[in-house]
């Protein structure tokens, strides 16, 4: 426990609030975790998992009303609505704390309240932050006892200060109509009401660690980003980082994991997983752009996960692992999901809890936004960084995404304005499979979209002030797109491992060891500079995925002007004058 006199004020007010008949302090050792770990699987809250082939691994089911974050329930309660910005749904915090207060009232009787103190990054670490998360869920416990650092160490380096974030969760009824995520930012709070599934509920996840964190950033001066951060060292044994970010669907996971291609393996190349997909970046002592992963494991989507496309995710799962709505094989006591392989389980239960056979149902086993919660340090190519809390230099941070034309495989910003410019603009196709057709573009900055906590224009302000701190030592910025479509709609580039090919062209540019090709856009490589040994690929098929159409992104241009007219005059002028010099160049 904490003589933390401002934790123990909340939490008195709290037990006032939501009267549980018990109150129990997670203090992060094995035995509690292991009674409660017992007791959910009592209820049936959680289902214990074949131990000979998942040990210490769990399966749970929410509600079928609730399987996905939910944006339209999610709120930025800033005092002005126009600090929450064009991006964000706005409550004012006086009528969002009556709100909840009122849902949250009485809602733990029967209940246990759970206290959660929880680290965001390694306990100690200058980067770190500190949260508090009441619950009356045992599955939140366990599964931010994986996501984040728990336990009595964390009381003792939070000590009496009074900076950390308050959290409540309350499952209530689980009703669809009462559900809020409503974040306080100038109050470092959240309450989560109505929601039992995780991206809801774990509050360190996106709710602290870029909601609310993002507008610390801003107000403290560092960042922070919907990114993974990957080491790629070098056959001589030097490892330079990278941080990216894609919005969903975009090969995230993939990356942070990506195995190298043999001819690579070989020459004694190997790629270190730092995070996944939350990157918190300061300015270091050097002048240089540092990076931490704030969480402690992976809360993956299961389909599509698999041997071939992430072994190493597949292969963290394998131990202390939480699986959410994913398909039980009662035949062995496992686990399945779509994706897995091409072998479902005929004696199996769906997601829902329903009797399934997967060779005979049309219906899905796993629904399609099933979760793992996996430790990190299962990964099979975590980094040895990961713990430190020294946090990792950047060199070069990467945008990408889902373009069937248009945008190239891999291209520089002229500078960091640019590239900021270029982080802004970032977009994903929406695809009309059976007809190929190319649908609408979806732009999502920064993959921030959901989760800047404050207006987007001051957040890509905050993005040009950190260029000019930063200086000549800033991270240079690139933009990557896996995905040309051929005319058939086939993929062009193989994409997986060998995009570490890219990467490796981008930290050469870093390194000042390639040339590129000035374009409207920013700078290309000359195709020969992409190393594409042992791949079957042509130096042909790689220009004609490099080229810059001016007539495509003309068109794109007119997007971005509409686009950027939601920020009104919270756009910097910077990226006025950026989206003017990109029209000024297609034109000559």
């Amino acid at each position: 426990m904490t003589k933390n006199q401002s934790v123990l004020k909340w939490i008195d007010e709290m037990k006032a609030l939501v009267t549980p008949d018990n109150v129990v302090w997670i203090d992060g050792s094995e035995a509690q975790i292991e009674e409660l770990r017992k007791e959910a699987c009592s209820t049936g809250e959680m289902i214990k998992l074949n131990q000979d082939k998942l040990p210490n691994c769990y399966l749970h089911r929410t509600a079928v009303n609730d399987v996905a974050r939910v944006e339209g329930r999610t709120y930025i309660c800033s005092r002005k609505e126009e600090d929450a910005g064009p991006t964000n749904h706005w409550m004012d915090p006086q009528k969002a704390y009556e709100m909840l207060y009122g849902i949250a009232k009485g809602s733990y009787k029967g209940r246990t309240m759970y206290v959660i103190p929880y680290s965001m990054g390694p306990v100690g670490s200058p980067f770190s932050k500190i949260g508090v998360e009441l619950t009356d869920s045992i599955y939140v416990v366990l599964n931010m006892e994986i996501m984040t650092r728990v336990g009595n160490a964390v009381w003792e380096a939070l000590g009496d200060s009074t900076e950390w974030v308050k959290g409540l969760h309350c499952k209530c009824n689980i009703e669809e109509e009462n559900r809020y995520i409503c974040h306080f930012p100038e109050d470092d709070t959240i309450i989560s009401v109505n929601s039992g599934y995780g991206g809801n509920v774990l509050l360190g996840k996106k709710c602290f660690a870029l909601r609310i964190a993002s507008y610390l950033g801003k107000n403290q001066g560092w960042m922070a980003e919907h990114m993974l951060i990957l080491g790629v060292q070098y056959p001589d044994g030097d490892i330079k980082y990278v941080a990216a970010a894609f919005p969903s669907a975009c090969g995230k996971t993939n990356l942070a994991m990506l195995i190298p291609p043999e001819v690579y393996q070989k020459k004694g190349y190997k790629v270190w997983t730092v995070g996944d997909d939350i990157a918190w970046m300061h300015i270091g002592e050097d002048g240089r752009l540092w990076a931490i992963n704030p969480e402690n494991g992976f809360f993956g989507v299961a389909p599509g996960t698999n041997a071939k496309s992430n072994p190493n995710a597949l292969a963290t799962t394998k131990e202390g692992t939480i699986f959410t709505n994913v398909a039980h094989n009662l035949d062995d006591n496992t686990v399945w999901w779509e994706g897995l392989d091409k072998n479902p389980p005929e004696n199996a239960m769906d997601w829902t809890g329903e009797p399934w056979n997967g060779k005979t149902s049309d219906k899905k086993g796993a629904h399609p936004n099933s979760r793992f919660t996996a430790p990190a340090k299962n990964c099979p190519c975590i980094s040895d960084e990961f713990d430190k809390g020294t946090g990792v230099p950047i060199s070069a941070i990467i945008f990408g995404g889902r373009r069937a034309q248009t945008t190239p495989l891999v291209y520089q910003s002229r500078d960091w304005n640019n590239g900021v410019f270029v982080g802004s603009i970032m977009a994903s196709e929406t695809t009309a499979a059976a007809t190929g057709a190319v649908g609408v573009v979806r732009r999502d900055p920064m993959a921030m979209l959901p989760f800047c906590g404050y207006h987007m224009g001051d957040y890509f302000k905050h993005w040009i002030e950190m260029g000019q701190k930063l200086g000549d030592k800033a991270p240079k910025i690139f933009n990557v797109n896996w995905f040309r479509l051929d005319e058939e709609g086939h993929f062009i580039w193989p994409g997986f491992g060998d995009n570490l090919r890219v990467v490796e062209w981008i930290l050469n540019r870093c390194a000042g060891k390639v040339d590129a090709t000035e374009t409207a856009i920013g700078y290309v490589p000359k195709a020969e500079d992409i190393n594409l040994e042992g791949l079957d690929f042509s130096i042909d098929t790689l220009k004609s995925i490099l080229e810059v159409n001016n007539e495509q992104w003309m068109k794109e241009a007119d997007g971005i002007e509409e686009f950027y007219k939601k920020f009104g005059d919270k756009l910097p002028q910077e990226l006025k004058d950026q989206l003017a010099g990109l029209k000024d160049r297609l034109s000559k």
